[in-house]
């Protein structure tokens, strides 16, 4: 879909992606008050669109406002910052008609440059926020182009790095397969991997299927980000399915450098995806617009398949160990993709096979044998 039409009809896809990230957002905002409570948080959004369809479906800015005005936390201490060099004064008049000035105690921005063009921006997105120990004004940037103009990851390394910030990014990868085999645009293709650039280009080759091709692209997105802040950066991708064919069109990329980040976005990604996948390295939660309208029963119970892997993965890491399911979870969820759910069935299934005993330590009564708590004490047989 060109550009400029891009906004006149909403696809199943973009209104998924859309509710990830207003999802996301509170959850994240939530996770950050816990453990440090900041003068502010910001939502940074650097393509924004006009936060409403022509055919009068509402896009991200109006969705992560609707969820952040229900608390009144984030009603007081969230900044909205918006950014669209095409539909800035859009944005404005449809997010001032749903919530009048004053809906938020900080005043949302709206900005109209180039991402990769106004220096400002770049100042802005590498500025040190830090006071003391904590970042006092922790961000989520969502950054949604085009394709990948105005991507660069040196830059967005800079903003991760600080406490509390994380990201998203929409990769079309439909755009940037190509791209990397074209020298007009090898500028841009080392914006997006100033270290990697000419290790992906080579190692592509080397991959048979399409799959394995695009999964190189986001493991190599992902490393840039560890190689240049040369520390741990935990990142997941949620994937969309072509809504005509049978291949992958897009990618959800998420960035944090905590645990309870890589937590929360398998969860919801959990929450979204309605493929089922082997989580092998290549695939990863899926959306398939097609099954919306056409379920097709799965040959095979993919689902069943998943948590049969984490099983023995789980029973082979921990075999003769006692530790509370908190702590298991804590330390092997950093080690894939599998969400909270995944970790409480397989236990309670491996307490259904006798190979391990639990047991609860806050004398309540409960339903099921297995909680992610520190109350549930694991005993691996």
């Amino acid at each position: 879909m060109k550009e400029n039409h891009f906004f006149e009809q909403q696809t199943m896809s973009s209104r998924i992606k859309a509710s990830i990230i207003s999802e996301y957002f509170p959850k994240y905002c939530n996770i950050i008050i816990n453990k440090h409570k900041p003068k502010e948080l910001r939502y940074i959004d650097l393509f924004a669109g006009p936060g409403k369809y022509e055919d009068g479906n509402v896009s991200t800015p109006l969705l992560v406002a609707r969820n952040c005005i229900k608390n009144n936390f984030l009603q007081q201490h969230v900044r909205f910052i918006f950014n669209d060099n095409t539909y800035k004064e859009q944005l404005e008049k449809n997010f001032f008609e749903e919530f009048p000035k004053g809906s938020f105690v900080i005043n949302p921005f709206f900005g109209d440059r180039t991402v990769g063009e106004w220096g400002k921006i770049t100042q802005y997105l590498i500025r040190n926020t830090h006071v003391g120990n904590y970042n006092e004004s922790p961000a989520l940037l969502f950054i949604d182009p085009f394709g990948y103009k105005g991507i660069e990851t040196n830059v967005l390394a800079q903003f991760l790095q600080n406490w509390g910030n994380e990201i998203f990014i929409f990769i079309n990868t439909k755009r940037i397969h190509p791209a990397l085999e074209n020298e007009k645009f090898e500028s841009l293709m080392r914006d997006l991997f100033p270290t990697t650039y000419e290790i992906i280009k080579s190692n592509r080759k080397y991959k048979q299927s399409v799959g394995e091709r695009l999964q190189l692209i986001i493991d190599y997105l992902g490393l840039e980000y560890q190689k240049i802040l040369n520390s741990k950066v935990y990142y997941t991708a949620f994937r969309f399915q072509e809504e005509d064919i049978d291949t992958t069109s897009h990618y959800i990329l998420h960035l944090t450098k905590g645990k309870r980040g890589f937590d929360l976005i398998k969860t919801i990604y959990n929450d979204f995806a309605n493929v089922g996948t082997i989580f092998d390295g290549i695939n990863t939660y899926t959306f398939d617009v097609k099954k919306i309208n056409n379920p097709i029963a799965e040959l095979f119970d993919v689902s069943k398949q998943n948590i049969e892997i984490l099983k023995e993965n789980i029973y082979s890491s921990y075999k003769g160990k006692t530790i509370t399911a908190f702590e298991l979870f804590e330390e092997h969820q950093i080690t894939g993709n599998y969400c909270r759910s995944h970790y409480a069935k397989a236990l309670r299934e491996l307490v259904e096979e006798n190979r391990i005993k639990s047991k609860f330590t806050d004398g309540k009564n409960h339903i099921v044998s297995v909680l992610i708590s520190k109350n549930c004490i694991i005993e691996f047989k």
